[in-house]
């Protein structure tokens, strides 16, 4: 009897040890389990945040380039504007006044237009002229009369013809923004009909001082003067 108990006593011993080594065999398998998931996901993770860097600094490189092009297009509105201001109150010519108030109109919408898409990108724009622009200003403030409006008439069209309409021709091909492409795209067609009457304005100037210089001539001729003067006003 004892012999009996003794056996099943060493098989109740068996079988526990071997449950215990089964559990403690498996125990292990789910820290590892959940071990493996978290370093499986982390790569996921750690390439999910280097794509998302990419493509920050992408963008960040994208809207730089665009908003070199908005101050630029900015301070072109900004000398308009001024320089408009400047022949409303120093001309005494209707179609340098008139040039100069359509100039203030045009290039003021053009200029608050910027400032809402600017806004709209987080952008800040300049609410002055660069350092050439102001001195052209400044050259241009110096001088009265006749001299004035020729200037001012000159500085309009060499910026409509050149400056301005080439940086946005730029904007509207090079620019990455949509917006900033719509915006050149939109205004190319205004500055293409000031272009126009500049020409008219030129032309019309250029008329009236060559009415007052055949007006002159005469009066020289009858000093005894016309002579001398004659081939230049004929050039």
């Amino acid at each position: 009897m004892s012999s009996k108990f003794t056996q099943s006593h060493a098989y109740v011993m068996i079988i526990a040890l071997l449950v215990a080594g089964f559990i403690i065999n498996m125990s292990p398998a789910y820290p590892q389990s959940a071990g493996g998931a978290a370093t499986t996901n982390s790569p996921s993770v750690g390439a999910s945040g280097a794509s998302s860097t990419a493509t920050t600094s992408m963008t960040s490189q994208m809207i730089k380039s665009d908003e070199k092009l908005l101050t630029q297009l900015a301070q072109a509105n900004i000398v308009e504007i001024n320089s408009a201001k400047l022949a409303e109150d120093k001309s005494k010519n209707e179609q340098v006044k008139a040039l100069a108030k359509k100039m203030m109109e045009d290039h003021t919408k053009a200029l608050d237009e910027l400032k809402q898409l600017a806004q709209a990108k987080g952008m800040t724009l300049p609410t002055e002229p660069d350092r050439q622009q102001k001195l052209m200003e400044n050259r241009l403030s110096s001088m009265t009369g006749e001299k004035f409006d020729k200037q001012y008439v000159q500085q309009v069209s060499e910026r409509v013809h050149k400056d301005l309409h080439k940086l946005l021709l730029q904007a509207g091909s090079k620019a990455q923004d949509l917006d900033i492409k719509n915006y050149a795209t939109q205004n190319l067609r205004v500055i293409e009909s000031h272009q126009q009457l500049v020409k008219e304005t030129s032309r019309t100037m250029e008329f009236s001082s060559h009415g007052k210089s055949g007006s002159s001539t005469g009066t020289s001729s009858g000093s005894g003067m016309g002579e001398k003067m004659a081939p230049s006003y004929s050039q």
